[in-house]
């Protein structure tokens, strides 16, 4: 589908501020899935929402992190991440999710308890609307590597500076390095997480993701949702061994380093773009099959 800028900028503007991923990223992630969900899940998902516009995925996608600071919804704070007590020093990276998982929940078991509840049409139509609002935070968040790794608490306790200043981790890789990646853009920040998600939607559907956006699905099983969401936490994982402590920025190295130079920025930076686009991609094929098992609309044909 093809999302009009200037709808749906006004409607982003009140909304509050995120933590993971950032705002830019969570909107930019959910306006990428926007191009890809079929009509019927689009016309599914509007009716449950009660939105009708274009930032229907968008207008949400950071609603999981506000209502983790809200005292109802403090339980469910350690639902964004899972802590893997690997050993990226020694370049060993893994999730696994009985050794890490912790017993109030992580975002692997959230991702699959939220699932089980949006696709239960016998539950009321407020509790599918609280699992969709689950669901399209926790797909972005499985993406940002540092939400599958432990050391520094996710890198929350490293110290490192970027341009300059003193900032975390975390920080960096969240918010820093995707809005320095779009500064190109020349727009406020929820014009930009759109722009972002147009440039990217193309580059999926026919430029430099076109060739691999399919091996994105590999491992994608609707009948196995732990499964699939485990082979993903994995593989954002590895890239904390990969491209967050790379050579001579090793955690033991890492703290107090210039990560905005242009031997970490331009790998990391990459790998954030393609991050991004994937949980995007993968979003609108977890949403379409929520909406093929609960839609009975008149346009269910073609999902």
């Amino acid at each position: 589908m093809k999302i009009s800028i200037e709808l749906v900028v006004l409607g982003l503007v009140s909304l509050p501020g995120a933590i993971a991923w950032g705002q830019l990223g969570h909107y930019t992630t959910a306006y990428v899935a926007s191009y890809f969900v079929s009509n019927s899940t689009e016309a599914y998902l509007k009716d449950l929402l009660g939105n009708n516009d274009d930032d229907y995925l968008a207008g949400i996608s950071t609603w999981a992190d506000d209502f983790a600071h809200r005292d109802e919804g403090e339980y469910t704070g350690g639902w964004h991440y899972i802590d893997a007590h690997d050993h990226p020093e020694s370049e060993d990276c893994n999730v696994d999710y009985k050794r890490d998982c912790k017993k109030d929940g992580c975002v692997i078991s959230a991702l699959v308890n939220m699932t089980e509840l949006a696709l239960n049409s016998q539950k009321s139509e407020e509790d599918r609307q609280f699992a969709v609002k689950m669901l399209v935070h926790f797909i972005g968040d499985l993406h940002q590597p540092l939400h599958n790794e432990d050391i520094a608490q996710g890198g929350t306790q490293l110290s490192v500076k970027w341009q300059g200043d003193e900032g975390k981790l975390h920080k960096v890789w969240d918010t820093l390095i995707p809005e320095k990646f779009t500064e190109h853009l020349h727009s406020s920040q929820n014009r930009r997480a759109l722009e972002w998600a147009q440039e990217l939607a193309g580059e999926i559907s026919n430029g430099k993701f076109a060739a691999e956006k399919d091996s994105w699905l590999k491992d994608f099983d609707p009948s196995d949702s732990f499964k699939t969401v485990l082979k993903w936490s994995n593989e954002a994982n590895d890239f904390v061994c990969d491209n967050v402590f790379i050579d001579n920025y090793e955690p033991s190295q890492i703290k107090g380093k210039e990560l905005s130079k242009k031997d970490y920025y331009d790998q990391a930076s990459s790998l954030v773009e393609k991050q991004i686009a994937r949980a995007g991609y993968r979003m609108a094929a977890w949403l379409d099959e929520i909406a093929r098992n609960n839609w009975h609309g008149q346009d269910n044909s073609e999902l």
